[in-house]
């Protein structure tokens, strides 16, 4: 009496297997890179034949020469992503943030009296976000165009070329990805 039973089970485990575990992954893989390959390999981005980074991960850029992307909980190391999960309400939370505006005013003391962007001190939920508000690259605009030597002009139209606006004109908020950015800055001129 368990035989028809288990031999029904076990050809609807094999089934289920079948298009869950094969068919349907193929077919995802396969729409995909039909449709959007950039995207399904991660949308690297290479100097020739040599892979540099990708456009969705962040990386940490260090020297006045280049922007500087959100800090980091987990400093830049992939396998390590995590958001700090400090509260609104915590003390660490509000001294890690008192400690990198005190370090971006001693690194730039014109800030001092300025209103920083968010994104310029506090950290990502990830801690990879290639991503930082225009308003922020903005403000670093001037550092890094007195130290590479460029125009200002020429600096802030590679920001502008840089730049994404919303999804559809509607959702999110303008940015611009600092991977794209320094990459930019260093095909302009070297540091």
């Amino acid at each position: 009496m368990w035989r028809p039973i288990a031999g029904g089970a076990l050809r609807m485990t094999l089934l289920v297997w079948v298009i869950c575990g094969l068919a349907y992954p193929l077919l995802e893989v396969g729409v995909n890179q039909a449709l959007f390959p950039q995207a399904a390999n991660g949308s690297l981005v290479r100097i020739g034949h040599r892979v540099i980074g990708s456009r969705l991960i962040g990386e940490r850029f260090t020297g006045p020469a280049w922007f500087h992307g959100r800090p980091s909980a987990c400093g830049y190391h992939a396998m390590q992503s995590e958001a700090s999960n400090l509260g609104p309400l915590s003390r660490r939370l509000r001294d890690h943030l008192w400690a990198r505006r005190a370090r971006l005013v001693r690194e730039h003391p014109e800030l001092a009296t300025e209103r920083l962007p968010a994104d310029m001190i506090t950290s990502s939920g990830s801690g990879l976000d290639p991503d930082i508000s225009v308003a922020n690259a903005e403000m670093q605009a001037p550092w890094v165009a007195r130290a590479r030597g460029l125009p200002l002009a020429r600096v802030q139209a590679l920001v502008a070329g840089a730049t994404k606006g919303r999804w559809l004109g509607l959702f999110g908020e303008p940015r611009v990805n600092v991977e794209v950015l320094n990459w930019a800055l260093a095909r302009s001129v070297a540091p």
